[in-house]
């Protein structure tokens, strides 16, 4: 699994998820996770059957926010859980292990706890303030990630941490500098004027710190 960059939908005034995830594969990126809240699994089906087929045409890996039946029936890569969503453990159950099944994280103790239940990646954040996601948790900022990836060095975690939460692309270097893997976006790319354009720049900062490596 490459989790360098992972992209997550989301909408605009110019965009619709499909839009977004359209740019996103684009550009470049080889990870899309369609996350589309307050909407039934029937109103995301017809949605998350085409950007599994846009996904599959590229090549990408294609994760679904949240809905661990829906990951199921459609043959998805993988789902994503919130800290509201099914537990790791129910969803694997569920699942199998062929399928991805990634965390959201806060704190040292969400990752660790996330990697005993079986969790293949976190999201961790938020890197800062992001406007993309409501009931936001405790803002983590370097000094955090900091922490948290040297805590999981200490007690032998190792568990691909995928920042996530309001990144620029001039926060790449830095990032990836503390031992974080990847990182996550969405609201960066959909608001510049050229968003494939910025998909491309991500890459190829996130290339050029695996170079210089």
């Amino acid at each position: 699994m490459n989790h360098r960059l992972q992209f997550i939908s989301h909408h605009s005034d110019r965009y619709s998820y499909l839009d977004s995830i359209r740019l996103a594969l684009e550009g470049g990126c080889r990870w899309v996770q369609l996350r589309v809240k307050e909407a039934t699994d029937d109103q995301v089906r017809p949605m998350a059957i085409e950007a599994q087929r846009l996904c599959r045409e590229c090549g990408a890996t294609f994760v679904i926010d949240d809905r661990v039946w829906l990951c199921k029936e459609l043959g998805a890569d993988g789902v994503h859980l919130g800290k509201n969503d099914m537990p790791i453990s129910e969803a694997r159950r569920v699942l199998g292990s062929g399928f991805i099944v990634g965390a959201t994280a806060n704190t040292f103790d969400d990752v660790k706890a996330h990697y005993e239940a079986g969790a293949d990646y976190v999201g961790c954040g938020p890197f800062r303030f992001t406007t993309t996601k409501e009931k936001l948790s405790p803002i983590l900022g370097i000094e955090g990630y900091q922490t948290i990836v040297s805590r999981m060095k200490a007690e032998g975690i190792e568990l691909p941490l995928v920042a996530i939460g309001g990144i620029e692309v001039e926060d790449i270097p830095t990032i990836f500098s503390i031992g974080v893997t990847g990182i996550a976006l969405s609201g960066v790319v959909l608001r510049a004027a050229d968003p494939v354009e910025k998909m491309k720049e991500i890459i190829k900062a996130i290339d050029n710190v695996q170079s210089s490596k």
